[in-house]
């Protein structure tokens, strides 16, 4: 039975090619929502080009017809823009409403006048969706880039277990861990190996600096709680590949939440803006530096003095997000931290920007979402791993066990 889905603007924001997803059904999209996006397109950054990008294909469907009468879409259905709506005088007090509100007007009046025909409101505001059931319409969170694939890998198999991936995992045979990748290929790899001074402390950060380190693997996912290691090792592999001389430069990006979001509020310089998000990278940039010398196995003494020099010396490079759009990055070691943040539009933006011979690497917690409308199924991280999977140069790696210390561990899991 066809429906009848009004689309919310977070919906379209979220995934600019969404109105050609709903298969054969019919679509209504609300003024407000027409509105909203000729609001957000003026910006820079990814929310604003995906605004643009809707308004460009809704333009495009005016070839086909008057879109306030409904047009057909390429891939079945119709879509129109709906100009009338009802009365939520009950709901809102009469006094002056939000966008969201004349949405839900919208609903309303469209499941007054279309004799019976479901309606239903897709949005990824959660707020919409618990007001829109209030109201007696039902609400669906747009779900075609959820995904929870993810959960059944990222782990070290046993070696009487198929990992059935094509993907790179990792097997621990004995006292021997081996890569696997494609359907039989398989090689014995170095355990206990350090990079820039920085040892593994469990099996799990065995294999991420392997990963890391293979010049086999360009794109990596590892995943983990807060004190797992994710950015340490990815930032200390960066650095050994750069001295070895197999990158021009690591570059270390992390989201603005939300992406997109200006920076000129704050005080200073684009550097000055950037310290406080970037803090956590320089923690972890005065780790590697500052790491005690019965562990400084392949860092010549005294190379880098501080993490400020790493930086000024151009071996690390700090780059917002917000402007990578456009760019072409070869030879890098890229490193996208917090990435759970983003959403798959981000992510297919950084993953189109590199270049020949540049790693990417994307780090974050599939349980810790800070920016609106994401959650752990549906944000850019567990999206790249679902569609990666099967991708030989891709590695994907769950990092369970804490190595920050006893208490952050313990924190991760009663709090």
């Amino acid at each position: 039975m066809q429906k009848t889905y009004v689309i919310d603007t977070s919906v379209l924001v979220h995934d600019p090619q969404a109105l050609g997803k709903f298969e054969d059904n019919h679509l209504v999209l609300p003024i407000t929502v027409i509105e909203e996006l000729d609001g957000l397109k003026r910006d820079r950054g990814s929310v604003s080009y995906a605004a643009r990008e809707v308004l460009r294909r809704i333009d495009a469907f005016r070839e086909n017809g008057d879109l306030a009468k409904g047009v057909a879409l390429p891939g079945g259905g119709s879509l129109r823009i709906a100009l009338k709506d009802g009365d939520l005088t009950h709901v809102t007090g009469g006094t002056r409403i939000s966008g969201d509100d004349k949405i839900l007007k919208t609903a309303v009046h469209i499941k007054a006048t279309n004799g019976g025909e479901p309606v239903v409101v897709v949005s990824k505001d959660t707020a919409v969706r618990i007001k829109s059931e209030a109201l007696g319409i039902e609400a669906e969170d747009y779900k075609y880039d959820k995904t929870t694939v993810f959960k059944e890998y990222g782990k070290v198999i046993s070696a009487d277990i198929e990992g059935g991936i094509n993907s790179v995992r990792y097997m621990l045979s004995g006292d021997r861990i081996f890569r696997l990748w494609g359907e039989r290929n398989q090689m014995a790899i170095k355990r206990q190996r350090a990079v820039s001074g920085i040892s593994p402390k469990n099996l799990e950060q065995e294999c991420a600096i392997d990963a890391l380190t293979a010049e086999e693997v360009s794109v990596i996912a590892l995943t983990g709680h807060a004190g797992t290691g994710k950015t340490l090792l990815a930032l200390a592999s960066g650095i050994y590949m750069k001295e070895k001389n197999r990158y021009e430069q690591v570059l270390v990006a992390r989201p603005v939440v939300p992406m997109g979001q200006d920076l000129g509020f704050l005080p200073g310089d684009v550097d000055e803006k950037l310290r406080p998000w970037m803090q956590p990278i320089f923690d972890n940039l005065d780790v590697i530096v500052g790491t005690p010398s019965e562990h400084k196995d392949d860092r010549p003494a005294g190379r880098y003095r501080s993490s400020n020099y790493l930086v000024e010396s151009g071996a690390v490079h700090i780059e917002p997000l917000t402007y990578i759009r456009g760019r072409s990055l070869p030879r890098r070691f890229m490193i996208i931290d917090e990435a759970q943040n983003l959403r798959p539009l981000d992510v297919k933006t950084i993953l189109t920007r590199a270049g020949e011979g540049t790693k990417v690497v994307l780090t974050g917690d599939l349980e810790q979402i800070d920016t609106p409308y994401l959650d752990s199924s549906s944000n850019g991280l567990a999206y790249l791993i679902s569609r990666f999977l099967n991708e030989e140069f891709f590695c994907y790696l769950n990092l369970a066990k804490s190595a920050r210390s006893d208490l952050a561990e313990r924190a991760a899991e009663l709090l």
